[in-house]
């Protein structure tokens, strides 16, 4: 197949992979590992299917695992981004990225929150992060004069792009953050991603709330886009407006039709079956978990 055939097509049954975390607290005892049902709708409602990539698998069960899907989601946590298994995962999964786009292939990592995190340590060599009051929190995004040249805006009317700078739309569910001095005082992080946005915390701290890189199809939001749309606690600062609805569907479809770009496929049928988290039953626990329902694992 030439590589200008390849291109021109698209895949019309991508499959994204979510990056399990580590359960906490009394859910220590139920699971040892979980996605956030949240970002399974998010994904899911843009047209993609979901397959859960556990921890604690080798190097070469990732490396299948990679070529099987179309592109992979970092979610929002909180753990070590220099020596935890789930930094550990994510770096696997960047290496590979960075080494196939070089390549000519095209597979996209999208990092929310601590992805995003993650995302600027992996790139930088080095954990960069910096205290903010920033946890529980819906703030505007201050475009840069890159917004304007950004592929996760291009496509957004510049109605919804206005409203966003001036309403607080965003929720922000963070303690730490990349501060916009650390973004641009750092030369590998600054030569590598576009800054699209920043937001300020409730001291007047301004961070990274948005980013891309130059020349991959790396994306990250210190924000949860997902929250607008599917999470319903009512404690939490999650705007669901209808402002707040349509930018997360909008990043949600730019993303989903980045993943369709690329052109890996599972071996068998069984084995993407078996992969997807749809044979995994969500369980819906109320307020006791600010995502209301967790697929469990392991």
């Amino acid at each position: 197949m030439s590589k200008l055939t390849k291109a021109a097509m698209l895949n019309d049954r991508p499959v994204i992979g979510i990056l399990a975390q580590h359960t906490v607290d009394d859910l220590t005892d139920v699971a040892k590992t979980y996605v956030a049902a949240p970002y399974v709708k998010y994904l899911e409602s843009a047209g993609s299917r979901v397959a859960v990539i556990r921890l604690y698998l080798s190097d070469c069960e990732y490396e299948k695992i990679f070529y099987s899907i179309n592109g992979i989601l970092l979610p929002g946590g909180a753990v070590d981004l220099e020596h935890s298994e789930f930094s550990r995962v994510a770096g696997i999964f960047y290496r590979l990225a960075l080494k196939v786009c070089e390549q000519g292939d095209y597979f996209p990592i999208w990092g929310t929150c601590m992805g995003q995190q993650l995302l600027t340590a992996l790139t930088a060599g080095e954990d960069l992060l910096t205290p903010t009051d920033s946890c529980n929190v819906a703030l505007t995004l201050e475009f840069t004069q890159e917004a304007k040249s950004s592929q996760m805006f291009k496509d957004v009317p510049p109605d919804l792009m206005r409203v966003l700078s001036e309403k607080p739309l965003t929720g922000n569910f963070h303690n730490f953050s990349i501060t916009e001095r650390a973004f641009e005082s750092n030369v590998k992080l600054r030569s590598f991603y576009r800054l699209i946005s920043t937001s300020s915390d409730r001291q007047g701290v301004t961070f990274v709330s948005t980013m891309e890189a130059f020349q991959y199809p790396f994306y990250g939001t210190q924000w949860h886009p997902e929250a607008n749309r599917f999470l319903w606690k009512e404690s939490l600062e999650a705007p669901h407006c209808v402002h707040g609805v349509r930018i997360s569907y909008l990043l949600a479809e730019f993303f989903v039709n980045e993943v369709r770009k690329n052109l890996h496929r599972f071996e068998t049928k069984e084995e993407e079956e078996s992969a997807l988290i749809d044979t995994h039953k969500p369980v819906f626990l109320g307020d006791k978990s600010p995502f209301r329902t967790l697929y469990f694992f392991d």
